[in-house]
């Protein structure tokens, strides 16, 4: 074999050699087994049409009676178009990261020259196969860089998944407290709607007068605005949860939800037990670690590379017509004349350094971020909790004995029924209660695998309900 004749085999042998396999099924099995034993649930890529119908079948199965939370969850993660265009740009992703490891073609370039002398024709033909020796000798160097981006890629899509089924989750909760708080806001506008027909037939028989009256229909009055708002409330919290769910314009319609929240659980999570969870574990800090990590391999190969930053060698033969063939090799690298690649180099050392303090940033913030976010889940558990055993128990003990003087004729009719507003209101904020518990609930899961989500504010708008439930 001619030395030439070597020359595709070797770079052929290369080829294979540096040949890194597309990681995208390998990714989306430990996306699946992630998703299982954190979530409970599974993940779906929808990238046929049998596929897409059959999630389409089966969240009209989940929707055809009230969703509970984790079928909710199910729906955002086998059917949301958002999780799945998070899902393919992944895979995208994690396909050039494949090709980044992956040597170049060899080039192969052929030359025909004629020429004529003396009425005679010469043919010059020219075969050269070209390889870059700095892409193979660098080869390890990229491989290595290249898995290190494939974790990263295979972190970020877990936190998209846990994302999305912490974000549906949550729109779950808000959309059935809504529900369930607008039942009760009907109900104080019912009452304050009979105590102002009250007190309009009162005053037109002269047991009233018009300043009494004027009271309770400004109640009245104030009752029908604040419904109005919890029905736009309860709109908004539906469709809120139409979207991170993705659904259609007939599923949204055949959308229907529990008439309560869940209960509280019998005992709230311990402290000392979640802080024993390693916190190496969670996604945010082990994709800035990842991220250090490939940051510092590069940083490595461009030290390599910034002087000479390119190495090609060519095999070449060159028959002329009536000449002895011609063998032979040539080698190409450019001159570090006029860069020398120190520019290079310290942009590439200001990156790591500023992915190291990030790094270490992240690591910081997580830890702060787990207690806050347990500060939030332990203080909304203890609220939903005081308002169940304490708060509308007493209300409703008060309701009871107003009722009694009521018919032993100790108080009227608008004392009774101020007190039962009184009571709807204490009912809407002990709604409003168990809802950010179980919104601090879910924030506190996320923040235990990886990607924090808000924890929910301990203001509530009944409260403002609460205080116009009083008698003016």
């Amino acid at each position: 074999m001619t030395p030439l004749r070597r020359w595709p085999l070797l770079a052929l042998v290369a080829l294979l050699s540096g040949c890194a396999a597309l990681t995208i099924e390998g990714d989306r099995e430990q996306l699946q087994d992630f998703t299982r034993s954190t979530v409970g649930a599974e993940v779906k890529w929808l990238a046929t049409d049998e596929a897409r119908r059959d999630a389409a079948a089966e969240v009209d199965r989940l929707l055809a009676r009230p969703l509970s939370a984790d079928d909710a969850v199910r729906i955002a993660l086998a059917y949301s178009p958002g999780l799945q265009t998070l899902l393919a740009q992944g895979e995208a992703a994690s396909a050039a990261a494949t090709q980044s490891a992956r040597l170049p073609n060899p080039v192969f370039a052929f030359e025909r020259m004629v020429r004529n002398v003396d009425g005679n024709t010469f043919k010059d033909i020219e075969r050269t196969l070209t390889i870059s020796l700095l892409d193979l000798l660098t080869l390890p160097a990229r491989t290595r860089i290249a898995e290190q981006q494939q974790q990263q890629l295979r972190l970020r899509s877990a936190g998209d998944v846990l994302s999305t089924a912490t974000e549906a989750r949550q729109a779950w909760v808000r959309a059935v407290a809504a529900q369930q708080s607008l039942a009760y806001f009907v109900q104080v506008k019912q009452a304050a709607e009979a105590s102002a027909e009250l007190a309009r037939r009162m005053q037109s028989v002269g047991n009233y007068s018009r300043l009494q009256r004027a009271r309770e229909q400004a109640f009245y009055a104030d009752a029908a605005a604040q419904l109005a708002r919890a029905q736009h409330a309860a709109t908004a919290a539906r469709e809120a949860l139409v979207r991170v769910l993705g659904l259609s314009a007939t599923q949204a319609a055949q959308l229907t939800l529990p008439e309560r929240l869940p209960d509280l659980p019998k005992a709230p999570r311990d402290e000392a037990e979640l802080a024993r969870r390693a916190l190496d574990e969670r996604l945010d800090v082990r994709m800035a670690r990842a991220e250090l990590d490939a940051t510092a391999r590069g940083l490595g190969l461009i030290r390599a590379t910034s002087v000479i930053d390119g190495l090609h060698l060519a095999g070449r033969y060159v028959s002329e017509t009536g000449e002895e063939p011609k063998k032979g090799y040539e080698i190409e690298f450019p001159l570090p004349l006029f860069d020398f690649g120190d520019a290079r180099r310290a942009n590439a050392q200001a990156v790591y350094t500023a992915t190291l303090n990030r790094t270490a940033q992240v690591a910081v913030d997580a830890t702060s971020q787990l207690r806050e976010t347990y500060s939030a889940y332990r203080t909304t558990h203890d609220l939903a909790r005081h308002y169940r055993d304490e708060i509308v128990p007493l209300r409703k003990t008060i309701a009871e004995e107003m009722l009694l003087k009521y018919n032993g004729m100790l108080i009227g009719v608008f004392d009774l029924l101020a007190d039962a507003r009184e009571q709807i209101g204490s009912v809407i904020q002990s709604i409003d209660a168990q809802r950010d518990f179980w919104l601090a609930d879910a924030a506190l899961q996320a923040a235990l695998i990886g990607r924090p989500a808000g924890a929910p504010a301990l203001e509530s708008a009944a409260a403002v309900a609460a205080s116009a439930a009083k008698p003016h």
